[in-house]
C-alpha cells in the first residue's frame, strides 16, 4: 500500500514543467516590457514586476489551499461561487463602486488592489456549468431544452460583461461553454444552430457599437489610420517585423519605449516577438500546447475513472486557457480585432494571474484524485 500511495502522490511533471516555464518567461517579459514605463511613472524600474510577483505569491498560497480541497467539495460549492460571481458582475456596474479604467468598469477593489471580475467569471462559469452538465446530461443529449436553460444563465453573464464592457471575456466564456456542451453530447444540429445564433448575436453587437465597429475596421486596415485607430496594431506589427528569426535580444525592444501601449499587458506577446524572435514565439507555442494537451489528458483520465464533473472542469479549463492564448496571439499579430484579453499566466495583471493559477491548481487536484482512483486508493 505504501508503494501505491508513493506512486500516486507524484504529480503531472510535464504539466508542471509547462506551467513553470510559462510563468517564469512571463515574469521575465513583464520586467523587460515595463522597465521604462515603470521608471517614468513610479521612479522604480521594477514596479510592475514586484507587483506581479506579489500577486504570484498570493496565488500560490491560495493554490495550496485548493490542492487540499477535494473536487467533491468544490462541486458542492460551485453554485454558490457562481452566484457570488453574478453579484460581483452587478456591483462592478454601480457608479462610484466599480473602478473604471480606460472607459471600462471591470474592477472591484480597495486602494491599489483590485479584482477584475471578468477573470473570476471565467472560472466560476466553468465550475458551475460542469455541475449542470453532469446533473442534466440526459437532457443535454436528448432535448433542446437541455442546453437552452444554461444558455439563458450564460446570456445573463454575457450581458453583464458587455455592460462593462468586456466583449473579449464574453466571447471566451460563451465559446468555452459551447465546447463543454458539445463534449457533453449535444446533438450536432443543435450545436450548429446555436453556433449560428451566437455568431449572429455577437456580430450584431459588434456592429451596433461605434467603438467595436471602429476596432474591427482598424484591424482590417490598420495602416490607413496608423496614428489613430490603427496605432496600437501597427506598433505591434512593427515589433514583429523587428524581431525576425532570432529577435533583437532580451531588453532590446524599441516598441516598448512608449511606442506600444499596454506593452506589459495585452501586447506582451508583441514585445516577446521583437526581443526573442521566431525562436521565442515557437517556445511559447510549445509551452501552451503542453498546457492544453495535458489538461485534455487529465480530463480524459477523469472521465475513464467515472469522475465526470472533474472531467468537464479540466476540459473547460484547457479550452479556456488555450482559446484565450490564441485570441491574444491573433490580436497581437493583427489576425483578430483588438480585444482586452491577457496572455494567460504571462501578461501583467494580478486578477488574471491569480485566477489562472487557481485554475491550474484545480487541474493538479483533479490529476491527483484521478491517480488515487486508478490505484484504488480513493473511490
Amino acid at each position: 500500500m505504501s508503494t501505491t500511495i508513493k506512486r500516486t502522490s507524484t504529480i503531472d511533471k510535464t504539466l508542471l514543467g509547462g506551467v513553470v516555464g510559462i510563468v517564469i518567461l512571463g515574469l521575465i517579459m513583464v520586467a523587460s516590457a515595463s522597465i521604462d514605463i515603470s521608471e517614468k511613472q513610479f521612479g522604480s524600474p521594477f514596479h510592475f514586476l514586484v507587483r506581479q510577483m506579489i500577486f504570484l505569491f498570493v496565488a500560490l498560497v491560495i493554490a495550496r489551499f485548493i490542492l487540499r480541497t477535494p473536487m467533491e467539495k468544490i462541486a458542492a460549492i460551485s453554485p454558490n461561487i457562481f452566484i457570488v460571481c453574478l453579484v460581483f458582475l452587478i456591483i462592478v456596474l454601480i457608479p462610484h463602486v466599480g473602478r473604471s479604467i480606460n472607459g471600462s468598469s471591470r474592477w472591484l477593489g480597495i486602494g491599489s488592489i483590485g479584482l477584475q471580475v471578468s477573470e473570476f467569471a471565467k472560472l466560476a462559469t466553468i465550475l458551475y456549468l460542469s455541475g449542470y452538465l453532469v446533473r442534466q446530461n440526459a437532457q443535454i443529449q436528448q432535448h433542446i431544452s437541455g442546453f437552452i436553460r444554461p444558455l439563458c444563465v450564460l446570456g445573463i453573464v454575457a450581458m453583464l460583461l458587455l455592460k462593462e464592457p468586456d466583449f473579449g471575456a464574453a466571447v471566451v466564456i460563451i465559446a468555452t461553454a459551447m465546447a463543454m456542451m458539445l463534449l457533453a453530447g449535444m446533438r450536432i444540429r443543435y450545436f450548429i444552430l446555436l453556433l449560428l445564433v451566437v455568431a449572429g448575436v455577437f456580430s450584431l453587437l459588434a456592429y451596433a457599437s461605434p467603438y467595436r465597429l471602429l476596432r474591427i475596421t482598424s484591424f482590417m486596415h490598420p495602416w490607413e489610420n496608423q496614428y489613430g485607430s490603427g496605432y496600437q496594431l501597427t506598433q505591434a506589427l512593427i515589433a514583429f517585423g523587428n524581431g525576425g528569426f532570432f529577435g533583437v535580444g532580451l531588453g532590446g525592444s524599441i516598441q516598448k519605449l512608449f511606442y506600444l501601449p499596454e506593452a506589459q499587458t495585452d501586447f506582451l506577446f508583441a514585445v516577446l516577438a521583437e526581443e526573442l524572435g521566431l525562436i521565442g514565439i515557437t517556445c511559447v507555442f510549445i509551452l501552451y500546447t503542453i498546457l492544453v494537451i495535458r489538461s485534455l489528458v487529465i480530463a480524459k483520465k477523469a472521465h475513464f475513472c467515472g469522475d465526470y464533473y472533474s472531467s468537464f472542469v479540466a476540459f473547460g479549463i484547457g479550452v479556456w486557457l488555450g482559446l484565450q492564448f490564441l485570441i491574444n496571439v491573433g490580436v497581437n499579430a493583427g489576425v483578430l480585432p483588438t480585444k482586452g484579453l491577457t496572455l494567460p499566466l504571462m501578461s501583467y495583471g494580478g486578477s488574471s494571474l491569480l485566477i489562472d493559477i487557481c485554475a491550474i491548481a484545480i487541474l493538479f487536484r483533479i490529476d491527483y484524485e484521478t491517480r488515487l482512483k486508478s490505484f484504488g486508493v480513493l473511490k
